[in-house]
Parts: structure tokens; sequence; C-alpha cells
């Protein structure tokens, strides 16, 4: 029975995590590169990947993302940044897709936010858009349409997804055009996942697994793999990790 493994990881720009200083904790790129290779995936999907600047601000090359294609040299992959803002808060940005196959078909998709007010520095904002990329890779003689995403984190600004649905609606909407094995990895960002959960067994997605936490600073299941009815999930393990604030999420996935 013939498999490919799928690592979900929300990278947080590198940065280790650090019990006693969570949010000062030193960016260790090292450490990523580290548990990829401890899994060895043949796809690997990451959000956070870069270090939003000051005011959206950005170098010309990336260089995170620079760093784990030169490390990961055996796999293809696509990276897309979110258009510059300079409403932008200084954390993690950024899409990446690797996979040891080649990729096709890049697609990217601004998922746009509502303007919520919030406070941040002492000065009052409204949150940035959001991003879709999806791509096409050739694995174990199928191709599989490869998801990436990373919603607004609405529970952080007081607020749900359920009161501002347009980007699970969104999601939502670029999924159910898959007419061929398609899987979504994500940090969803949804603090009561069931509602997220029943959404997408809606369009004919199911999650790999939703009881175990996926993330250090509350508990919540954040992070998921989502596939259609032409894949299956063998096995899956989320495993902690001080790579990061969130945990791993593997699935090894085999073809109906």
């Amino acid at each position: 029975m013939k498999t490919f493994r799928v690592m979900q990881f929300n990278m947080q720009f590198g940065q280790i995590w650090d019990d006693q200083a969570p949010d000062t904790a030193p960016i260790r790129i090292e450490e990523t590169v580290a548990e990829i290779r401890r899994h060895n995936p043949d796809v690997l999907i990451l959000q956070e990947v870069e270090h939003a600047g000051a005011l959206g601000t950005r170098t010309p090359f990336p260089p995170h993302y620079t760093h784990l294609r030169a490390e990961l040299h055996d796999y293809d992959s696509v990276f897309s940044l979110p258009d510059p803002d300079p409403r932008e808060l200084p954390f993690g940005i950024g899409l990446a897709i690797f996979a040891r196959a080649p990729l096709t078909g890049f697609s990217r998709h601004v998922l746009p936010s509502p303007p919520i007010p919030f406070e941040f520095g002492g000065e009052m904002k409204t949150p940035t858009d959001r991003l879709l990329i999806s791509v096409n890779a050739g694995l174990l003689g199928r191709n599989v349409r490869l998801f990436n995403v990373h919603l607004l984190a609405f529970f952080m600004l007081r607020s749900s997804s359920r009161e501002h649905p347009l980007q699970r609606a969104r999601v939502a909407e670029l999924l159910a055009q898959s007419s061929g094995p398609a899987l979504i990895g994500g940090d969803f960002n949804v603090s009561g996942h069931e509602s997220l959960v029943e959404q997408m067994d809606g369009i004919g997605y199911r999650t790999v697994q939703q009881k175990e936490i996926t993330w250090r600073r509350r508990p919540y299941v954040l992070d998921h793999i989502f596939h259609n009815n032409q894949l299956y999930c063998l096995r899956h393990q989320v495993v902690p990790t001080l790579a990061s604030d969130h945990h791993v999420l593997l699935a090894d996935m085999g073809f109906i």
C-alpha cells in the first residue's frame, strides 16, 4: 500500500518556543530545517515563512524561503507573500509548498479581511488581507492539487469567522472547484474548529484529526489537513516541537 507523507507546519518564521519568554525567543531557522528533515515529508505545507518588517517593509529576497530552498534541494517549491501593506504587523507572513515532485499550475488568491478595528502598540488598526495558494503535484503517479491557507485569527480580535464568514466561504468555493484528488493544509485560526470541520465536510473534505491541540499559546486545534474523497488518510500524528509555537501535523495519504 503506497502512501505519501504530508507535513503541515506553521513555522512562525523560525522563532523557537521558550516557555519563559515566547515573544522574544530567538529565530533559529536551522531548527525549522531539522524539524522538517526529522519527518521526511513528501509534501510540506508551511505558513509564516517570513517575518514582516515594520509598516509592511520586506527584503528583496525572502531570507527564510531562500534558506529552505537551499537546504531542501531535492524538493520543488512555490512561495507567495501578501501584497505590501503598511498596516502589516511584525509577525509571520508568507506561504510555501514544497514537494518531492514537479509542481505546476500555481495560483494565488487574496482573501479579504473585514475592517474590524483593534488596538496595537497604542494605535488603532484594521487587519490585513490573507492568502490561499495552490499548485499541482505528481505523487505516486497521480496528480494532486495542493492548497495552503493561513486565515485571519478572528478570536484575537474578539470576534469569530462565524460572524465574518467570507474568508472561509472563499476557501470552500476554491476547493469545490477541484475535480481530482485534492488536499489543503493550513493554519485556519478557528478556535471553535467544529464549525469549520462541519463546513468542510459539506463540500466533501474531511480533516485528518480534530482532537489534539496544535498551538502552544491556547488550547486550540488551529492546524488542519483536509482531503477530498479521492484520497484517504492511513495514519496521522500531531508532533510537539520547540521549533515554533505550533506543533507539526503529519498525515500519510493514499489514493482511493
